[in-house]
């Protein structure tokens, strides 16, 4: 923890002067972040590095397995940060990414270890899905290969758990917001991102089109169907 500490008094003495001008246009005009990224609460991954975020660019949540429970699941800290970054902040995106080599994922392969750990065990239960996914349509996969399908398969389940969300719903409706689903492999640093069109991962290019999940577009089911069009 010490080197911690010493770190924490370098920034006060040495980084932070250096943005004092944003830190203080922060603290007066408040926060104005460009998207929402829930990610892994594991110590290798940090959103702000992989993104080369500054200071007020990102509204960061993280957890035990990038994990959004649907909205009927739980009243937590995800549903709020979810709420509270579509509704009163208004980011136009959000990233669900998980990781390689991720111990939550790996845990379904060893669920003996969660005995000690009801608390995970109840957590992970919102990535089952992921789990039935690969154990029924993957075959012939050693534990690293399962762990990181299963990795890349929960960034799907995830997604659409965060589409049960009303405020998430609504502004896809209005065509507001824009999903994404990411994987960061520790090891390379390579990024994959979800293409919502093809259903798969593929490598993001440092100057190559950047893949979604769900592009930003009106989708209103009735549309066309009543007698007064929706706005």
């Amino acid at each position: 923890m010490d080197h911690v500490l010493e770190r924490a008094a370098q920034f006060r003495g040495k980084v932070f002067p250096q943005q004092s001008a944003l830190y203080r246009r922060l603290a007066s005009d408040g926060q104005s972040p460009k998207a929402l990224m829930i990610s892994c609460a594991d110590s290798r991954v940090v959103p702000e590095v992989i993104t080369q975020a500054a200071p007020g660019d990102l509204f960061v949540c993280r957890n035990a397995g990038n994990i959004v429970p649907p909205f009927s699941q739980a009243n937590g800290g995800v549903s709020s940060a979810v709420e509270y970054a579509v509704v009163a902040l208004g980011v136009r995106d959000i990233v669900v990414c998980g990781h390689s080599d991720c111990g939550a994922m790996k845990a379904f392969s060893n669920p003996d270890a969660l005995a000690a750990m009801p608390n995970v065990a109840a957590w992970l239960r919102h990535a089952h899905a992921a789990h039935s996914v690969v154990c029924s349509a993957y075959h012939g996969l050693d534990d690293a290969e399962a762990a990181r399908v299963m990795a890349l398969e929960n960034v799907v389940v995830q997604i659409n758990h965060l589409r049960t969300h009303p405020s998430v719903a609504s502004a896809i409706a209005r065509g507001d917001l824009t999903l994404h689903g990411w994987f960061f492999d520790i090891e390379t640093g390579q990024i994959l991102a979800l293409d919502g069109e093809s259903g798969r991962f593929v490598t993001v290019e440092s100057n190559g089109r950047l893949p979604v999940a769900l592009a930003p577009a009106r989708r209103l089911a009735a549309e066309g169907l009543i007698g007064v069009a929706a706005e």
